[in-house]
């Protein structure tokens, strides 16, 4: 007689064998809060939050792919998804759609993508790779060449120009070269550089990133123009009070007075919803995802798993300090999204195969002790 129960009880063993179920909860956590404040932003078209729905669906099933592939077969997508990357950012220079003044998309007939959403994941991967590869012969040079390897895609896409996502790109490639042990003596040389270089660095600047930057400074000196972003979600925060406004009843919201309020602006409308104690909340749950994801990157058993699992997991902290940062009036805009909360489908996927990624060197690691 077949065992039926026995049978669908050792499937779903399997099915969820590669699930860290603390990380995905807290994930799962973050991404309720953001659906209903997707729904809220866009009561009077709720499709977007069925679209919404519809690719936390599919960037859940690619995160439980990924989580099955074990670490090794990871190092084994580095260097082709990397050069991938690096073509895909070329065609665009070349070939890709102007939007808004920027270049950033390429059109494949049916659809149109954004390759540098690919080197977010790509380039912590790259650059895990290759030190990895140099664990044992570990030198100055080696440091420069990864610094060369950041260099090529973050430069290609802050020409589109897309200063935010060449920040986060950069960012995630930093991390693993800080990781891999760059001396402190370079990173404050590094800074110091920066520094002296700012004049330099602001004449190269377009004229829309220097009015960002002055905006910040004093957004009342453009409030219709570049200072209307900052000025609405700051007045939307702060209207929140400590309690919030309650669910579905923000004034800013539902006003339309809040820009782009369900992708890049959401945390203004969660704010003026649930207030102060709602946004504690929101970085509590923020606080748990970096914080488990560090307890996996300090567990990993190989240099290249550390690596990478240190770079996805501060990702996931520079993503949401910027965008509370720029929503907040304290950092300038530059249109990056909050982490499983902003709608939108490429950006999602991407934040999910790092999370499937953070899953694959936990659960395999634990497979291999058991």
């Amino acid at each position: 007689m077949i065992d039926i129960a026995g049978t669908l009880r050792r499937s779903w063993q399997q099915l969820i064998a590669h699930i860290d179920f603390p990380l995905f909860f807290i994930m799962l956590a973050i991404m309720g809060v953001g659906l209903a404040t997707v729904n809220s932003a866009t009561w009077d078209s709720n499709h977007r939050m069925l679209s919404q729905a519809g690719n936390m669906g599919i960037a859940m099933v690619v995160m439980w792919f990924v989580s099955r592939l074990p670490p090794q077969k990871l190092m084994n997508f580095a260097i082709p998804l990397y050069v991938f990357g690096i073509i895909l950012l070329i065609a665009v220079f070349l070939f890709g759609i102007k939007v808004n003044g920027a270049k950033r998309w390429l059109s494949l007939g049916f659809t149109r993508i954004q390759p540098s959403e690919i080197m977010k994941i790509a380039m912590p991967l790259m650059l895990a790779w290759y030190f990895q590869k140099y664990e044992a012969t570990l030198r100055l040079k080696h440091y420069f060449i990864a610094a060369l390897l950041l260099f090529i895609p973050f430069a290609l896409i802050a020409k589109q120009p897309d200063l935010g996502t060449a920040l986060l790109v950069g960012s995630a490639g930093f991390y693993v070269i800080f990781f891999a042990g760059l001396p402190w003596k370079i990173i404050a040389g590094l800074l110091v550089a920066a520094g002296s270089a700012a004049p330099i660095l602001w004449g190269m600047m377009h004229d829309y990133q220097q009015k960002r930057i002055l905006t910040l400074i004093d957004p009342t000196t453009d409030p219709l123009g570049s200072g209307y972003h900052i000025i609405q979600s700051t007045i939307a925060i702060g209207s929140g009070g400590a309690f919030g406004k309650g669910y579905l009843n923000g004034t800013q919201t539902h006003l339309e007075f809040i820009p782009e309020k369900h992708t890049d602006f959401i945390f203004a409308v969660y704010s003026e919803e649930w207030g102060l104690l709602g946004n504690v909340l929101l970085l509590f749950l923020y606080t748990l995802l970096i914080g488990r994801g560090l307890i996996i990157a300090s567990g990993a058993p190989t240099l290249f798993s550390r690596l990478l699992a240190g770079a996805i997991t501060l990702g996931f902290f520079t993503y949401a300090f910027i965008n509370m940062g720029m929503v907040s009036g304290i950092l300038p805009v530059v249109g990056v999204p909050l982490p499983f909360m902003s709608y939108g489908g490429t950006a999602l996927v991407i934040l999910f195969l790092g999370v499937g990624m953070l899953m694959s060197i936990h659960t395999h690691r634990m497979l291999v002790k058991k």
